[in-house]
């Protein structure tokens, strides 16, 4: 098992120099800042991660703006209160895209939400609580509790919004199945804690984010030699 500093030389002399490769990096939010969050914001950028996937991303961020109107800003307490019967309605709104299995989602994660604030306090009190260092768990959180938050939906909305995790990147993942971390199912539970080990021993190493580290590790391998100039 490649130690840090291996994986960051490597990274810096694909993308030129350390400074280069800093310029690339950025970390996550303080807890603090995740804390003050309106909880309408995950719901959103769930919703957004969850029309993502299977569709052209252009679409959806044309439609943005009427997602945002149909559903009340993402307004949890609005959402959670709504009838069966108008979630109909909104379904077939021209102004988002209409696919009903989908449209569902926003209520269920509103419901995952409200109950986690419920318990929590609010919903970004208990993201920020969440340990990095059993992030894995927090994914599993989502996909249990929530509506097509597996896979990397949810890490990426986490992500997002600044939650310090790391992602199963096509590059990280073959960064990891390289190097016999993992070899089975990207997602089987056995793969996950092999993953999160092995970041757990990078940052001890380094000292960085989760965050950073994925970085590191996906500029570390795969196509991405090309740098950018300090002025950029």
């Amino acid at each position: 098992m490649e130690k840090f500093t291996d994986i960051y030389q490597r990274a810096v002399a694909r993308k030129g120099s350390a400074a280069m490769l800093q310029q690339l990096l950025a970390k996550p939010a303080t807890p603090q800042q995740l804390a003050a969050l309106n909880d309408d914001c995950w719901l959103e950028e769930f919703t957004r991660k969850v029309f993502q996937s299977g569709f052209y991303w252009s679409v959806i961020n044309s439609k943005w703006a009427g997602f945002r109107e149909v559903f009340w800003q993402f307004s949890v307490e609005k959402l959670v209160m709504m009838p069966p019967d108008m979630l109909e309605q909104k379904a077939s709104d021209e102004r988002i895209v209409r696919n009903y299995k989908k449209v569902t989602t926003i209520v269920q994660n509103a419901l995952m939400i409200h109950e986690a604030a419920e318990q929590h306090g609010s919903f970004s009190q208990f993201i920020a609580n969440w340990p990095s260092e059993d992030i894995i768990g927090l994914w599993a959180y989502l996909k249990q509790h929530g509506a097509r938050l597996g896979g990397n939906t949810g890490p990426y909305a986490l992500r997002a919004l600044g939650k310090d995790t790391f992602l199963l990147s096509r590059d990280v993942e073959s960064y990891l199945r390289a190097h016999k971390i993992i070899d089975g199912g990207l997602h089987t539970k056995k793969s996950l804690t092999a993953a999160q080990a092995f970041f757990n021993q990078l940052q001890q190493q380094s000292g960085l984010s989760m965050q950073e580290l994925s970085l590191i590790i996906a500029y570390s391998v795969g196509d991405n030699r090309v740098g950018i100039s300090p002025q950029q």
